[in-house]
């Protein structure tokens, strides 16, 4: 009953105090008589709890309120607010988490507020999503890091979609080796070592299903070769070179973002509107793809290679649609 009786005033001090709100000695007593059902409580034994509640690591303040009456509030709660609403604005727009496990995560969060703060953890923002999570995410990545952390070999069903928007899986004997989970342009992906080819791999863990362990592994990884330079997606380019580029003085935000420590910028000396961009960039179908989707707002000037190479697929693009 003890036990049980310090839960029941922890969870009140939690719901109902924080740096601006405090609770007497009485107003525990009546709720423990009202919701917990434990009457004839005294103060000297409320107090008492709460000196356990301190011993035991939890910051409940005493100040003194009217007519010089001991107040109560727990104030430390491993989070702040803005901390817990970070982390409840951040469930709110996964687009791989659904409805039902928004719901009961941001619940668990809600156990950390007072109802005072619970009415201002709503979250306002919204996610644009047209494709509801096909698996659950969260349970893909815990059976990997386990994986991972025991040494394991991994196999899985790997899906593609079709033109009727059905994910379709195929089985295969894998036994790869898992290395380490990353997250790239709002996916994760599971990075592999095939001991067959010497190869890595690379995998969407949102298209992964019936993930299980293989056999121990006992073999040394090798270093993967770390980019040194932008790269438009997770898998491996053909080439690293020096591009520079024409780009319209709006998307220098976006260029500074992308490119980071890999980009220098000069503005250009003929056209007020546009700056010079040069970075060291991996090339490959992804990179042309990044490039394109800026339209006539981003110009390949250098190297000529690179160039003649773009400029050939615009003008595949151009006899695609020509009349």
């Amino acid at each position: 009953m003890e036990h049980e009786r310090i839960i029941y005033i922890y969870d009140y001090l939690c719901r109902n105090t924080d740096e601006k709100h405090s609770v007497s000695l009485n107003d525990i007593r009546d709720y423990l008589a009202g919701n917990a059902n434990l009457e004839n409580v005294s103060p000297l034994t409320i107090r008492r709890d709460i000196d356990r509640l301190c011993a035991a690591g939890n910051d409940v303040r005493r100040t003194n309120g009217p007519h010089n009456t001991a107040m109560y509030a727990l104030i430390d709660k491993g989070f702040t607010f803005n901390e817990i609403r970070f982390m409840v604005d951040s469930i709110s727009i996964n687009k791989f988490l659904s409805a039902e496990q928004k719901k009961k995560l941001i619940h668990k969060f809600e156990g950390m507020c007072t109802d005072a703060e619970i009415r201002n953890l709503l979250s306002r923002i919204s996610l644009n999503s047209s494709a509801a999570p096909s698996l659950d995410l969260l349970e893909n990545l815990d059976k990997i890091h386990c994986i991972i952390s025991e040494h394991m070999k991994i196999n899985f069903q790997y899906g593609r979609f079709d033109t009727k928007k059905q994910m379709n899986y195929y089985s295969k004997s894998r036994e790869m080796i898992p290395v380490r989970v990353v997250y790239f342009d709002e996916h994760f992906y599971l990075r592999c070592f095939n001991e067959e080819n010497e190869q890595f791999r690379t995998y969407r863990v949102d298209r992964m299903k019936d993930i299980t362990a293989g056999r121990r592994s006992r073999r040394k990884i090798p270093a993967e070769k770390k980019y040194d330079g932008f790269v438009a997606d997770m898998f491996a380019p053909e080439s690293f070179e020096y591009v520079t580029m024409r780009v319209k003085r709006f998307l220098l935000d976006e260029m500074l973002e992308q490119l980071g420590e890999y980009g220098s910028f000069s503005d250009d000396p003929d056209n007020a509107d546009c700056v010079f961009v040069r970075a060291k960039a991996g090339i490959n179908d992804r990179f042309y793809l990044w490039v394109l989707k800026y339209g006539d707002s981003v110009e390949i000037t250098e190297p000529a290679g690179i160039r003649k190479s773009f400029s050939e697929k615009i003008r595949k693009i151009a006899e695609m649609y020509s009349v």
